[in-house]
Parts: structure tokens; C-alpha cells; sequence
């Protein structure tokens, strides 16, 4: 467990700097776009694809530190308002079926990456796989943050961060 632990964090410190790296490419292109339109009446052929390929990057890398850092939507309401023994049930569901769907999005996501390995972009000419690794990426590190909180959740192991 503690392995695991050291692997989710440091899929966790990458997808921090993964989002704060796409985020800054974002915060450059986006007025660099709107500025070329508007005050030069000229507008770059690339800058539409990064900022969208930045975008799903970010998005991907900042939901699975978000997941991480308890920032998801949860029904707590329901779990508390049944018994101890129903809201344990509840909450293993919860995990196994999460886990389940990060896994189905991971192998899908990969299967994408892969199918568009041999189409480029237009304006980048970029393989096409680039931006769609995105999903498998964010997707596999969410399934290893669950799987940690599983293993908390059944006292496998003990809450907290191995350093």
C-alpha cells in the first residue's frame, strides 16, 4: 500500500505541473489569439488547436488532482441518511462502479489515442493522438486515486499521504 501511495503522489505532483504547464499555454494563446484578431486584424492558423489541446489536457490532469484533493460531487446526504451498515454498502458501490467507469474511460480513451494515431491536425499537423492521450492519461490516474481511497475506505491501509 504504501507503494501505491508513493505512485499517487507522484501522478499527483505530475498532474499538478501537467495542469499548471496547460493552463499557462492557455493564459498566453487565448490573448495572443484575441489581440491578433482584434488589433492587427490577423489571427494565427495554430492557436485555435493549442488552446483546445491545452484545454483537454487540463481539464483531464486538473479532474484527476481535483479527485485527489476531494474536490467531486458526492450524495452525502443519502449516505447519511440511512444506516451504518447500508451507507458502508452505498459507499463500496460507489467506489467499485467509479472504478469501473475510470477503467472502461481508460481502455476507450487508449483505443482513441491509438485509432488516431494516423491523422494530423490541420493547422499543427500534429498526430492526432497527442491531444487524445489526454484521456487515458487522466483517466488512469484517477482509477489509481480511487483505488487508493478504496483501499482506505476497506482499512487496508491508513489514511494519508507516504512521503
Amino acid at each position: 500500500m504504501a507503494a501505491l501511495q508513493r505512485f499517487n503522489a507522484i501522478l499527483e505532483k505530475l498532474g499538478s505541473w501537467a495542469t499548471i504547464l496547460f493552463m499557462g499555454v492557455i493564459a498566453v494563446v487565448i490573448p495572443y489569439e484575441v489581440i491578433g484578431r482584434y488589433v492587427f486584424q490577423s489571427m494565427s492558423i495554430w492557436s485555435g488547436e493549442v488552446s483546445t489541446y491545452s484545454l483537454a489536457w487540463a481539464s483531464m490532469m486538473g479532474g484527476a488532482v481535483g479527485l485527489k484533493k476531494g474536490y467531486q460531487v458526492n450524495m452525502t446526504t443519502v449516505v447519511e441518511m440511512v444506516p451504518p451498515g447500508v451507507a458502508w454498502a452505498l459507499k463500496l458501490v460507489a467506489y467499485l462502479f467509479t472504478l469501473f467507469f475510470f477503467g472502461a474511460m481508460f481502455y476507450f480513451g487508449l483505443f482513441q489515442t491509438i485509432y488516431n494515431s494516423r491523422q494530423f491536425s490541420p493547422a499543427l499537423e500534429l498526430v492526432m493522438s497527442v491531444p487524445y492521450a489526454s484521456l487515458p492519461c487522466g483517466f488512469f490516474i484517477m482509477f489509481f486515486f480511487t483505488l487508493e481511497e478504496l483501499l482506505v475506505f476497506l482499512g487496508v491501509a491508513p489514511k494519508g499521504d507516504a512521503k
